[in-house]
């Protein structure tokens, strides 16, 4: 009951303090690379491209963050399999959520990281990348490793 009074205060907090579209990015990068973990790890995910608006080296908007391709590429470049930020917008696969539950979780989860970002708390330590456990991306060793949440783990580009 709790976490759900606080998610409503979160929720609230956020849309009065986010353009909807924003929003709707934020949330939809949660379900797509998080909506099988816990309310941590889509917390955790969703800090990662909100510390990315703030990191000169990348979109200042979340939805640019989000659906940014490679760093050479321009905003404007056509899609190409496989070569984005977040693997699930270049997938060829529909990004349109199916699974109305984990939707809405999600939606609840952005928000609180929206929040939780407004007021300076940072779960992830800074953290501006992440990989799932199962992969060893080439970039990890060019990064510090801050926390493993879940199935993610997480990574601050000093």
């Amino acid at each position: 009951m709790l976490n759900e009074s606080l998610a409503a205060l979160a929720m609230s907090f956020t849309m009065s303090e986010i353009p909807a579209a924003e929003f709707d990015c934020l949330a939809l990068n949660a379900y797509h690379e998080a909506r099988d973990q816990s309310h941590l790890g889509m917390v955790s995910v969703s800090q990662v491209v909100l510390n990315r608006v703030e990191d000169h080296r990348y979109p200042d908007t979340i939805c640019d963050v989000v659906y940014q391709q490679r760093f050479y590429d321009p905003p404007d470049a056509p899609i190409q399999l496989g070569k984005c930020q977040f693997s699930w917008y270049c997938d060829g696969k529909s990004d349109t959520p199916k699974d109305d539950l984990a939707w809405h979780q999600a939606k609840q989860n952005a928000a609180h990281a929206y929040y939780l970002h407004d007021v300076g708390y940072n779960i992830v330590e800074g953290a501006t990348h992440y990989h799932a456990k199962s992969v060893t991306p080439g970039w990890m060793v060019t990064k510090t490793h801050t926390v493993t949440i879940d199935d993610h783990i997480f990574y601050r580009w000093d």
